[in-house]
């Protein structure tokens, strides 16, 4: 079985090594031989120091290679959408399989990967695009088939949790966490795609895709992402024993004329300390699948880095080998199901509101007007001087209100936390951060 490669940064250079390194177990396994028949890169001379590869293997031509009949299978771990698109349609599209950790890709136009590969009778495997060397798609694809699965809610990326994982333990604010994280390699030199949700959102897209079998991308996404998480909400949520989490989030549910639809959120939220999640620390990632009857599963591991996700790219490839030897291939998109998906104003959420507010009789029961005029159902209402946990100002005559609700649509939870601050009493909204988990 022969592999076109295209890539050979961090990812690329793991794979050449565990293909040197487990050839006679990967041979055994898959009942041939693995070879390497090119490796596409966009310069020729960069150093990659000691990989032992054959110079005359690489070139720059990625669309050449691809197309060679001795190619049977095309690894991509380039990333970004084009040329990655075009390469990969094209090498689905002549039969051959396609193994790729591109989740950006996957978000963006999965259909027309998905489309191909039923053109072309290949193989389209991705299990690298989520959480890295974590065994997630396959079981959500294939062990869970036979199953009803409700709710996805997961940690996805690393140097998010890395960098609030740091803020809860440290009491840091997010620029010196980041920092920290930069320093330690955990976030890149433009974190944007991280810390903004990007990263996360593309990857709940593709969960969701699997899990409600219907076709979500990442324009179907709800995304925020924790550039406004501040040190006070933090300990905010210390004080109600939670922590702070840059979750995904994916559930079915049923819209207002009981049609049933999926919801796909990404942001950060709080959530309780005896939750599994909350103590998913450093750069970890683990996510949490609810379903009808395994009940509650989690996969927990490193969700990045060249050896781990290498892990996931050969095992994918390990599967499409064997796939071919035997003339058959794996089973196709399921998009059956081709659920509508909620905007985010119909998703159910809770929210914890933090506000400064002037301190005389009357403000608690104005403020909690506002919440009855939206149908938004208080569940707990702390009060304390300003300039404490919620960040207040410190004014002799303000006070500090920390409010939870129950659970409400999350447009009428918008439409209360803007009549709010509109309000005279109202000196500041301070914090506003969604609750999952049963707080």
């Amino acid at each position: 079985m022969r592999l076109a490669l295209l890539g050979c940064g961090t990812v690329g250079q793991e794979v050449v090594r565990l293909l040197h390194e487990q050839a006679t177990d990967l041979t055994a396994r898959i009942g041939a031989p693995l070879e390497i028949a090119g490796i596409a890169v966009r310069r020729l001379g960069r150093d990659r120091g000691d990989l032992a590869v054959d110079p005359a293997l690489f070139t720059t031509d990625a669309l050449s290679l691809i197309k060679r009949d001795d190619v049977d299978v095309v690894v991509e771990v380039v990333g970004g959408i084009e040329p990655a698109r075009g390469w990969l349609v094209e090498a689905l599209r002549a039969g051959k399989s396609v193994v790729t950790a591109n989740k950006a890709l996957l978000a963006e136009d999965g259909v027309a990967l998905h489309d191909a590969a039923a053109e072309g009778g290949g193989d389209l495997y991705y299990e690298a695009s989520v959480a890295g060397a974590i065994p997630l798609l396959r079981p959500l694809r294939e062990s869970l088939h036979g199953d009803r699965i409700n709710r996805v809610t997961g940690i996805v990326n690393g140097t998010t949790n890395f960098i609030l994982s740091a803020m809860d333990a440290t009491g840091a604010g997010f620029a010196e966490a980041l920092e920290e994280a930069t320093e330690l390699g955990y976030a890149e030199a433009d974190p944007t795609a991280d810390v903004e949700g990007f990263d996360a959102a593309a990857k709940a897209a593709i969960l969701a895709s699997l899990a409600f079998h219907t076709r979500v991308g990442a324009a179907d996404v709800h995304r925020e992402g924790i550039t406004e998480v501040t040190a006070a909400d933090m300990a905010s949520a210390q004080a109600m024993g939670c922590t702070i989490k840059l979750l995904c989030i994916a559930a079915r549910g049923v819209d207002p004329t009981g049609r049933e639809t999926v919801s796909v959120r990404v942001h950060p939220a709080m959530i309780p300390r005896s939750h599994p999640l909350a103590s998913v620390g450093d750069a970890f990632n683990a996510v949490f699948v609810e379903a009808d009857a395994a009940g509650q599963l989690m996969f927990y591991g490193r969700g990045a880095g060249g050896a781990p996700t290498a892990s996931a790219v050969l095992g994918d490839v390990v599967a499409v080998a064997r796939n071919r030897l035997a003339g058959v291939r794996a089973a196709s998109e399921s998009a059956y199901a081709d659920l509508s998906v909620r905007p985010m104003g119909e998703a159910l959420t809770r929210y914890h509101v933090s506000l400064d507010v002037a301190d005389r009789p009357g403000v608690l029961a104005a403020v909690a007007g506002v919440f009855a005029r939206h149908d938004v159902s208080i569940a707990t209402v702390r009060q304390g001087s300003a300039g404490g946990s919620g960040g207040g100002t410190g004014r002799a005559d303000d006070a500090e209100l920390v409010i939870v609700t129950h659970v409400a649509p999350d447009a009428a939870l918008a439409a209360t936390v803007g009549e709010l601050r509109g309000l005279d009493i109202v000196r500041s909204v301070t914090s506003v951060l969604r609750v999952e988990g049963g707080v």
